[in-house]
């Protein structure tokens, strides 16, 4: 055999012999090679960027917009029915490419039937404590409900098509925060499904808490901003957000218009919405397109290692929506509703506990002197942050 042929084939065996396979199982190393038409060395990426709506992806959206039409027309005075109605009309599930996206509640492994009576029993709750709970600006259950039943057929129908489809451009994102955070085994041919998970560069490993530095901010604590009316804490959020990426502040009357913020208050799928729409962070650079993620089976080191992909390998803010209640926040002087906060950082402490720093939109004393003055800025301690999240009824987080 000619010399030039042998050192061709000692080299080939020798990169073979160097590159993993694409993980069938959570046991793996996520940051696989796989060959490409060319023979580029490929891997996951540590995000997926935004990915296109397949003709599979397309029937789906159809199939789950075309079954909520019936609702305008058989009822048009939808609004007045009992929440459990309206669930079982309003909350429908799609699958995209093998993840369960759900309406106004965001990816799930929740049944669509969980998922509908989750909603529902939370809106009656909301219902009969609504006159008892100061409330800061997040839309409750029950709210929601009313407001995407009161809206003409064809308005729910291009905003559900409009949701869905933001949903199925971002699955591979899920795909690999499931397979990153979780442990979930990724499907075969993922990346040849996804090229926007692809990378040329970098490896992305899984890591676990311990291999993430003790510290890591994003964001400048100069350019925060207390919510101006009790109902904004969305607009406050989205706000510091959006001057973080933009070095502009533009007003929160500005991203309450473009987050359709009402005196009910702003939606988590509207905040990450505005957050693909109007700031870089969605950029594969950074997170990727942002989702709405449930969260109700994580414990907390899932939660926390969740915090930390984002923040030390996304370099990006985390759109936080725990409930407000003076267990949680000892900042407050009564509890409130459901809220927003812009998670920016994370520190490990040694044998303290985790902290995490977030810009706080809310300030009591703003709209009632009496109250104790709320920093903008807060460190506070990370696993009562995860309980807070966690008792919120939605129990979803913006990533």
């Amino acid at each position: 055999m000619p010399r030039a042929r042998t050192a061709g084939l000692g080299a080939l065996a020798l990169l073979l012999a160097a590159a993993p396979f694409v993980p069938r199982d959570g046991d793996g190393p996520d940051g696989a090679l796989a060959p490409t038409g060319d023979r580029t060395p490929v891997a996951l990426s540590a995000t997926a960027g935004t990915g296109r709506v397949t003709p599979e992806l397309a029937a789906e959206i159809d199939r789950v917009v075309a079954a909520g039409r019936e609702l305008g027309r058989r009822d048009p005075l939808a609004a007045r029915r009992a929440p459990g109605a309206l669930a079982a009309d309003l909350v429908r599930c799609a699958d995209l490419d093998g993840q369960r996206y759900c309406l106004g509640a965001g990816w799930t492994t929740a049944t669509e039937a969980e998922v509908r009576t989750r909603v529902a029993a939370t809106a009656r709750a909301a219902t009969a404590r609504r006159q008892s709970v100061e409330s800061t600006g997040d839309l409750d259950p029950a709210a929601a409900l009313v407001r995407a039943a009161r809206l003409s057929p064809a308005e729910r129908a291009r905003r559900e098509r409009e949701e869905l489809t933001m949903a199925a451009r971002s699955v591979a994102k899920v795909w690999l925060l499931r397979h990153q955070v979780e442990g979930t085994p990724l499907p075969a041919g993922f990346l040849d499904d996804h090229p926007e998970a692809r990378t040329t560069t970098a490896v992305a490993a899984r890591k676990r808490q311990r291999d993430y530095p003790e510290r890591r901010v994003v964001l400048d604590t100069e350019q925060v901003a207390e919510q101006t009316r009790t109902y904004w804490c969305g607009p406050g959020a989205m706000q510091m957000i959006t001057w973080g990426w933009k070095g502009k502040d533009r007003g929160q009357a500005h991203w309450a218009r473009k987050l359709r913020t009402t005196t009910a208050g702003t939606s988590i799928w509207d905040m990450v919405r505005v957050v693909n729409d109007h700031t870089g962070w969605d950029r594969k650079a950074h997170a990727g397109p942002y989702i709405v993620l449930d969260i109700s089976g994580y414990s907390f080191n899932k939660w926390m290692l969740l915090q930390m992909r984002h923040l030390a390998d996304y370099r990006a803010p985390v759109v936080l929506h725990p409930v407000l209640h003076k267990k949680y926040f000892p900042y407050l002087d009564d509890d409130a509703s459901g809220h927003f906060q812009v998670g920016r950082g994370y520190s490990k402490r040694g044998d303290r506990p985790s902290a995490i720093s977030f810009f706080e939109p809310w300030n009591q004393q703003r709209f009632d002197p009496s109250e104790p003055f709320v920093q903008r800025v807060q460190w506070r301690n990370a696993y009562k942050s995860f309980r807070a999240n966690k008792a919120h009824h939605q129990h979803n987080i913006g990533v």
